[in-house]
């Protein structure tokens, strides 16, 4: 799973996920893109998931760029403890999405395939998504 080498601080608070992305927003690398239309909080399997999910489809052509990072510890309590005992451990690792972020990139294959690639991926992701081609960005 993906997860930050180094932090300063072990646990984070979880903040409110508001207005659109500021950064991120156009497609770089690639010729098309998976755009979220939504906030959420993507976690480090889910990304991995998905990532997965366009490899198979692609089968081994184009190149994939990542374009998200889970940065932000997520804590959780054991089940059934009583409170009053401080902030749980850190179980896994999220991502911050806001809504016009481009979350992965395909290049090198027919836009045809990678639409298809990116659409299966979006199906893997908690956030509500769309498949954008660098033209029409």
């Amino acid at each position: 799973m993906l997860m930050p080498k180094k932090y300063k601080f072990r646990k984070e608070q979880r903040g409110k996920v508001k207005g659109k992305s500021k950064s991120g927003v156009s497609i770089s690398f690639g010729d098309a893109g998976l755009k979220a239309l939504s906030t959420g909080f993507i976690s480090s399997r889910q990304i991995e998931a998905a990532r997965v999910c366009i490899n198979r489809v692609l089968k081994r052509q184009g190149k994939l760029w990542m374009r998200i990072f889970p940065h932000k510890p997520y804590t959780k309590r054991p089940a059934e403890t009583r409170g009053g005992s401080g902030k749980g451990d850190v179980d896994h690792y999220i991502a911050v999405v806001q809504p016009g972020r481009i979350l992965f990139e395909v290049g090198g294959v027919s836009g045809e395939l990678a639409a298809a690639a990116l659409r299966k991926a979006g199906y893997k992701l908690p956030v509500k998504t769309i498949v954008v081609m660098k033209n029409s960005v």
